[in-house]
């Protein structure tokens, strides 16, 4: 079983494009959509709580 962070976290990232959602129930995970143009790209998911 993996460590989970329980306290915030500072980050800093460099990018092209934020989008804002919240994740969606999808059996017995989550999931988020993103734009299409993201297909193939490498992609960041940040807990913001």
């Amino acid at each position: 079983m993996k460590a989970v962070v329980k306290k915030s976290i500072s980050m800093q990232m460099e990018g092209f494009e934020v989008i804002e959602k919240v994740a969606e129930s999808s059996g017995n995970s989550g999931r988020i959509y993103v734009p299409k143009k993201w297909i193939g790209k490498k992609v960041r998911a940040v807990l913001m709580q």
